[in-house]
């Protein structure tokens, strides 16, 4: 989750490391398939070259991620596999991303397939340059923040993150984030599948008010943290 940054933290059991590993590898090619069923399947074929791209795009850069994180930090690659929030109103979040992301991930397929839009190659280039930049800021906040869950929770000895990304925006994840999905329509080559994608910034904004309502409350110094960084996720914007 967020912002000084932590001393390093101690080493999980070998148990828990190969659990992790078998972990990892489950849900890398598990994601790899369910993402590639919900591309081909609505597009009718293999030829839909926008989906291959975007899925190297997305997946290569993934895989050096977590051996970087199994290396350097697997306790962060840990606290990135729980997947059960805490918080009622980030349940809530979930299940409409979830929702959210199978829409804007089926229509570039049934686009594709029934050529609905025509996005010029060079548009489909810089998306897809848009789409590695916002993956970078996310490793980026994973290499500064070793609390970055995938939750919302604070957890004993947590501090608080404010360097790196996190001198600038207090939320350098979402930022990522929504630069990763807003322009993936574009690069999957698909107008339509914007309009799906258009409630994921509400509910972005949503669980920053939620998740800033439990760190100031629970994480000791964010309330400082806040005065400290005026900004959330769009510097001198908000």
């Amino acid at each position: 989750m967020l912002p000084e940054k932590q001393e390093e933290m101690p080493d999980i059991s070998k148990s828990d490391y190969k659990k992790l590993i078998n972990t990892v590898i489950f849900r890398y090619f598990l994601a790899i398939i369910v993402l590639g069923l919900m591309f081909f399947l609505p597009a009718g074929t293999l030829r839909y070259w926008e989906a291959w791209a975007y899925c190297g795009i997305l997946f290569i850069p993934m895989f050096f991620v977590f051996i970087y994180l199994l290396k350097n930090n697997p306790e962060l690659l840990q606290r990135r596999m729980r997947t059960q929030e805490r918080e009622k109103p980030q349940r809530l979040f979930v299940k409409l991303s979830i929702l959210v992301f199978i829409l804007a991930f089926i229509i570039p397929g049934l686009d594709y397939r029934f050529n609905w839009s025509s996005v010029p190659l060079s548009v489909v280039i810089i998306a897809d340059i848009v789409v590695l930049t916002g993956y970078f800021i996310f490793f980026l906040v994973l290499r500064e923040n070793s609390y970055a869950s995938r939750i919302i929770e604070v957890e004993k000895d947590q501090k608080v993150i404010s360097t790196g990304p996190y001198s600038v925006i207090r939320h350098p994840m979402y930022l990522g984030v929504l630069l990763l999905y807003l322009f993936s329509p574009i690069a999957l080559g698909s107008f339509w599948a914007i309009i799906a994608f258009i409630p994921l910034p509400v509910l972005v904004v949503v669980r920053i008010f939620n998740e800033e309502q439990v760190l100031a409350k629970e994480l000791p110094g964010y309330k400082e943290y806040m005065e400290k960084v005026k900004y959330r996720i769009i510097p001198f914007v908000w």
